[in-house]
């Protein structure tokens, strides 16, 4: 059963979907550890709940020096013997240097169909840019943002009337899936495979064939 450590920010919604999957007595990984760079993050209250350890290495002290911050980070990782590293709302750019440590061992979950909308604001791009598709990817992380090995994917229709939020609240169901699927599969070396999108999304209308 592979030791993982989540990195989070903020309210760790994906790290709540990855703790549930956890609890099964046939997953492979366990989450050992929960790290933020803020004190603040109401993720950590949910990783205690669940009895996981938690540590805070806030970024603030280290006074913009990402290396050492991400040594600090790295440190505690080994502490706690962890194997893989899942990234889930951790809003801080990596360097080299904790990238090349756990280079084909650090996951992250993107809120867009990778290779389109990397970065920031995806949800409001997907919809300024007219498409008609979006939804979220599962992929390693390497020194390029955004641009890793894809482990999985989820689509879910830009319907009609959606903004930003709408959108962003269905696509985040979908990571919910598939950020446990993923994890999963890479903890047992199989490629990962994408579930189907829920049916419901994809005919979000009545068959209007099956009318009375």
């Amino acid at each position: 059963m592979k030791r993982v450590a989540v990195l989070i920010s903020g309210r760790g919604s994906n790290l709540g979907a990855l703790i549930a999957a956890a609890r099964a007595a046939d997953y492979p990984a366990r989450i050992a550890l929960v790290i933020a760079n803020r004190p603040d993050a109401a993720g950590l209250a949910l990783a205690e709940a669940a009895g996981i350890t938690t540590r805070v290495i806030d970024h603030r002290p280290f006074r913009g020096d990402r290396a050492a911050h991400e040594a600090a980070i790295d440190a505690g990782l080994a502490e706690e013997r962890i194997e893989t590293v899942c990234l889930a709302g951790y809003m801080r750019l990596l360097t080299p240097l904790l990238v090349g440590r756990w280079a084909g061992r650090m996951l992250n979950i993107h809120p867009s169909l990778l290779p389109a909308f990397p970065g920031l604001d995806t949800h409001a791009r997907a919809l300024a840019a007219g498409a008609k598709l979006h939804g979220c990817t599962v992929h390693l992380v390497t020194e390029t943002m955004d641009s890793g090995p894809i482990l999985a994917q989820a689509a879910v229709p830009v319907l009609p009337d959606d903004d930003a939020d709408r959108l962003a609240a269905r696509v985040l169901a979908q990571e919910h899936v598939i950020y446990p699927l993923a994890l999963a599969l890479h903890a047992t070396g199989r490629p990962a495979r994408s579930p189907a999108p829920d049916a419901r999304l994809l005919n979000p209308l009545p068959d209007a064939s099956a009318r009375p």
